[in-house]
């Protein structure tokens, strides 16, 4: 792999086309519809369910206990993350993020391109604050680096998509998962997504996935499955 400014090794993108997932932004915050049932057990006695709704009038479902199963993707699909060092970083934020916000990660993959992660609502925020954290920090620290790592090569950086803040694409995808059997298809799907694309033979070889914890046991970057004290929200009756 080229390796780059600085061994950062940022290569060309794999396409030059634009894959748009469902809005990150949001534009208004209100109480769920009646519909929706809210969990009785949450992180937080003063949680309550309700509904971010998206400019393309969309929805995300948020409060109710449910895991999200999140893909995020880097600026226009360029290989941002094509580096180890850069896959590092990535795991290190979110492992802050995770600790800063209160969630449980549940599964991750990061491919050179765009990221999975499966995670609990956070009982800080909701998913979409999580995202904006994640990203924005991230990006950050990349251009940090990447700056000062760049030395002679300065002039170069500038002509990056990084440069002038073009790290991530604007929205991501957020499926709620609501039963173990899709949490299992989704973490099946996340650990055998390096295999399919040809960057390993086995799920094991990739270093930046959660297979191993799962498979071995073994600690990585990032806390998984953490366990945490769920409390009780009742409701006093008058």
């Amino acid at each position: 792999m080229d390796q780059g400014i600085g061994g950062w090794g940022l290569a060309q993108p794999y396409s030059t086309t634009t894959r748009d997932a469902p809005p990150v932004a949001v534009s208004r915050v209100g109480r769920c519809a009646p519909s929706l049932a809210c969990s009785s057990v949450t992180a937080k006695p003063s949680r309550s369910c309700y509904i971010v709704s998206m400019p393309t009038n969309l929805h995300r479902y948020y409060g109710a206990g449910y895991s999200h199963f999140i893909t995020t993707s880097c600026y226009q699909r360029r290989p941002l993350l094509g580096t180890p060092r850069s896959r590092d970083l990535f795991l290190e934020v979110m492992e802050q993020i995770r600790q800063r916000h209160l969630f449980v990660v549940v599964g991750y993959v990061v491919m050179p391109e765009h990221v999975h992660l499966l995670f609990t609502e956070p009982e800080r925020g909701n998913p979409s604050l999580v995202l904006a954290a994640l990203k924005q920090t991230f990006a950050h620290r990349l251009l940090r680096e990447i700056r000062a790592n760049s030395g002679t090569q300065a002039n170069s950086l500038w002509n990056m998509p990084v440069a002038v803040g073009h790290v991530w694409q604007s929205r991501f995808y957020d499926f709620v998962v609501f039963t173990e059997k899709k949490r299992v298809e989704k973490l099946h799907y996340m650990h055998r997504n390096p295999v399919r694309r040809g960057l390993v033979l086995e799920p094991e070889e990739w270093l930046w996935s959660s297979f191993r914890h799962y498979a071995y046991g073994e600690p990585g970057p990032v806390l998984v499955n953490e366990a945490r004290t769920a409390e009780l929200n009742i409701r006093k009756i008058s």
